[in-house]
């Protein structure tokens, strides 16, 4: 991944990592630009002309320009992987570093910023951060959006919304009507990580346990928000007092992602817990004991 971030050029002048096959600008004229034959600097896109030894180069107009041949976003295929790992601070700089060169060229047919911009927020709200989401809103909202997008964003702006306060049935309750409108699974994972933290608020530990689990049960494929939910299902077991239960997640979860934030959230978590047993008793009831003695250090949420 080092190699990844490396080829792109100090300084602010971003140059598209490797050579990969398609990748070009189709100007009006029919000419194709490969990555060798412009770059990225200083939010201009910048076409670049061999003369002799020397490479010269001018800022290209975007009127000049038809669309783009670009079949895939490395940045975003790797920011995503990225995330998938729980490694959300790497994902956020390959995200910004895509973002960054397709700015310019954000109205062309073709490019990939909006789906880059929507990953990177997705990112800032793995990192649980309101005040960065919202401020990061206004990137996406100057763009145009698709059906699928607008959809997207209102499901942010209901996450913000859970986070600073608004009425809890109120959250839920809209996150459920989208819910029955789509089989989007993207849109499936993100809302319901957002009904299990309505309820974990609420100290619903079962409630919130069977919504986060829904996640990696139901949406797997959605591989960037599973080590949330998981970690989240740890803690929803952890204050229902299924100690054993909760470690077998924190393990999971320090196996699967080795060296990333969530696997360190989860080695913290796991040793205020360790060598406690189920509490048979709260099990029982489903929840926490009346009048127990928390764990060691409940991890807080």
């Amino acid at each position: 991944m080092r190699q990844f971030v490396s080829a792109f050029v100090a300084a602010g002048v971003l140059v598209l990592a490797g050579s990969a096959h398609g990748q070009a600008i189709v100007l009006k004229d029919g000419t194709k630009l490969g990555p060798n034959q412009f770059l990225v600097e200083g939010g201009k896109v910048m076409k670049l002309v061999k003369i002799g030894e020397q490479t010269s180069k001018a800022a290209l107009p975007m009127s000049s320009v038809a669309k783009l041949d670009w079949p895939a976003s490395e940045e975003l295929t790797s920011g995503t992987s990225l995330m998938a790992a729980g490694k959300t601070a790497e994902a956020l700089e390959i995200l910004k570093k895509g973002m960054d060169f397709f700015e310019p060229l954000k109205d062309v047919e073709g490019n990939w910023y909006a789906d880059l911009a929507f990953a990177y927020v997705e990112a800032l709200s793995q990192g649980d951060s309101v005040t960065d989401v919202v401020k990061a809103l206004p990137i996406l909202r100057s763009l145009k959006l698709s059906d699928a997008q607008k959809l997207k964003l209102k499901i942010i702006q209901l996450n913000i919304d859970r986070q600073t306060g608004t009425n809890a049935d109120t959250v839920v309750g809209q996150a459920q009507n989208i819910l029955s409108e789509t089989d989007d699974s993207s849109v499936g994972a993100s809302l319901w990580s957002i009904i299990g933290d309505v309820y974990f608020k609420q100290k619903q530990w079962e409630k919130a346990l069977l919504a986060y689990l829904r996640v990696p049960v139901f949406y797997g494929t959605q591989v960037q928000k599973v080590p949330e939910a998981e970690f989240n299902s740890a803690e929803c077991l952890t204050k229902m007092r299924r100690f054993e239960d909760a470690q077998s997640y924190y393990k999971r979860l320090i196996e699967t992602y080795p060296g990333s934030a969530i696997a360190e959230r989860a080695g913290k978590a796991a040793a205020t817990i360790n060598g406690l047993k189920n509490d048979d008793e709260a099990l029982a009831k489903g929840g926490e004991k009346k009048n127990a003695q928390p764990a060691k250090a409940d991890a807080a949420k």
